[in-house]
């Protein structure tokens, strides 16, 4: 085993320590407090729920970690379950309240989880699934979750609006559902109650019991059974949790089988052994990489048909741009190599590639390895500034589907150029060896401590050696330290911390469900060629 396998072995053990305080947040002593009410785990549901022997792509486990709001550190997986299973064939999203964290409760990373998971479904114009057991927003921060847009609110005004397209909403209720959350109940194109666990209302007995002066039991009040028979707020009326998980499946499974908008080949495993990707790379994040050896590790047979390899040697070649198959799909790939900069050549190779993918309808892969544009008085004499923003518009109007991989530095304007989350990519993946940032924290010690340096010379106080150093470590370490896919994660800025062993499968349905909505046609503004 190579000391670069045997390093990033070691880093995705640590990832998937993560992960596991992400699936089991209060460890057996939850689950079996959830089991003596009849409950079981959300994400049993879910693999029940779904098409058996098929995977769940769950998204964003590392959400919530180290958020510290008011008197919560940690919100575990973000306190709300998300991802992508078929169910009759159909690709799903599936969006889970687990009721182990905060007995459901939103927080702010809760609702961008939610909203993440609305804005996937619709992209890619698929049906969702809501498992609702929530105690509604975390009252303690009301006002960064309820009144704004992206907020409590928009949670149904998407459901309204994926329905009107015709993306049905189904909600399966297993617990309570009180004030906004009653909604997510009503909102439904069809929901699902279980008798004696599952209630819904506006407001729950205490508040009836202090506005109106009415005594009156939650199940009176909004149970399941009010509801089904008596309101009509809901429309199926089930045993257990059982019952519920078939009733989802039995109202799916007469909706029309999905349709992919490419053709698709034969798929095959790379040429290449699957763990070379390992070997290949560099403990370093900032060590230059032959991203054309990583993309035989993911290519199908390793095939990759390079578009203009010989343009402006040294410079051009910064970026890779070429044509591969994954799991049988077409992809357009633009690829950061060797230490990634981008210069003006890189990115007018980028910008014609990515504009004739979009010609021809052929999703893209960007992988991001790029610490940045190049700068310098040859570099702007020569075009950076405005080829840079041709790349970036390009990435903006590319119509078809769009699709990071991080593998190492994510800097400044190459975030954007490279079709970073302000781009809307479809799906954005990140690995252990992604670092996505403004700058480096080398370069920004650098910076910052210039700034201070002149700032406490002008007021007559100029830093010591030893006060240089500590600044400069202390800006080092939280450059860093922001830019680690933990820290990136438990903010959302990707949808999956992958190990490098599963980039493939990801990479597969990524595309696949991408490529559910037809491809528009091609729409660029004015590009200053």
């Amino acid at each position: 085993m190579t000391d670069n396998k045997s390093f990033w072995k070691k880093e995705e053990d640590l990832l998937e320590q993560r992960r596991h305080q992400a699936i089991w947040p209060g460890g057996q002593k939850a689950v079996d407090q959830l089991a003596s009410r009849g409950k079981r785990p959300v994400r049993e549901l879910i693999q029940d729920m779904i098409d058996p022997g098929t995977q769940f792509f769950e998204l964003s486990l590392l959400a919530g970690f180290g958020m510290d709001y008011p008197g919560v550190e940690d919100v575990p997986c973000g306190g709300i379950v998300t991802g992508l299973g078929r169910i009759h064939g159909n690709w799903t999203m599936i969006v889970a309240n687990d009721s182990r964290v905060k007995a459901g409760t939103y927080f702010p990373i809760t609702l961008k989880k939610h909203m993440r998971a609305h804005a996937i479904a619709e992209q890619c114009g698929i049906n969702s699934v809501y498992i609702a057991d929530s105690g509604g927003v975390f009252l303690p921060m009301q006002a960064e979750v309820f009144p704004d847009d992206q907020h409590f609110g928009t949670i149904f005004y998407n459901m309204a609006r994926m329905s009107a397209k015709g993306l049905k909403q189904i909600t399966m209720s297993t617990g309570g559902n009180t004030a906004g959350g009653a909604y997510i109940v009503f909102m439904a194109c069809q929901s699902i109650m279980i008798d004696k666990h599952s209630f819904s209302f506006l407001g729950g007995p205490p508040l009836v019991k202090m506005a109106t002066g009415e005594t009156i039991s939650a199940e009176d009040l909004g149970g399941a059974a009010v509801h089904t028979t008596i309101s009509g707020g809901a429309d199926h009326l089930c045993h257990d949790q059982a019952h519920a998980v078939a009733t989802v499946r039995d109202i799916l499974s007469l909706e029309r089988p999905s349709a992919i908008h490419l053709h698709r080949y034969q798929e095959q495993e790379p040429a290449v052994a699957a763990d070379t990707i390992y070997d290949l790379m560099p403990t370093s994040v900032h060590q230059g990489i032959d991203v054309r050896a990583i993309i035989e590790c993911l290519a199908d047979g390793s095939l990759f048909n390079e578009y203009k390899q010989s343009y402006a040697q040294g410079r051009g070649d910064n970026i890779v741009t070429g044509k591969m198959r994954i799991k049988g799909f077409p992809v357009g790939v633009i690829a950061s190599n060797r230490v990634g900069i981008i210069f003006h050549e890189s990115a007018k190779k980028a910008t014609e590639w990515i504009v004739r993918c979009s010609q021809e309808k052929i999703p893209l892969l960007f992988i991001q390895n790029s610490p940045g544009f190049m700068v310098g008085s040859e570099s702007e004499h020569a075009g950076i500034g405005k080829y840079g923003a041709d790349l970036v518009r390009a990435v903006s109007c590319a119509q078809v589907p769009k699709v990071q991989l991080v593998i190492g530095p994510d800097n400044g304007a190459a975030n954007y150029g490279m079709c970073g989350r302000a781009y809307r990519p479809h799906f954005l993946f990140s690995t252990m060896r992604a670092r996505t940032s403004v700058m480096s924290g080398k370069s920004a010690g650098g910076v910052m401590l210039s700034i201070e340096e002149g700032k406490r010379k002008k007021s007559g106080k100029p830093m010591s050696d030893e006060e240089k150093r500590a600044f400069q470590q202390k800006m080092i370490d939280k450059y860093d330290g922001e830019a680690h896919p933990f820290y990136c994660g438990a903010r959302l800025l990707n949808d999956r911390v992958l190990k490098f062993s599963e980039i493939r499968e990801w990479l597969g349905m990524a595309f696949e469900v991408s490529l559910l909505k037809e491809i528009g046609e091609p729409s660029f503004g004015n590009f200053r060629f």
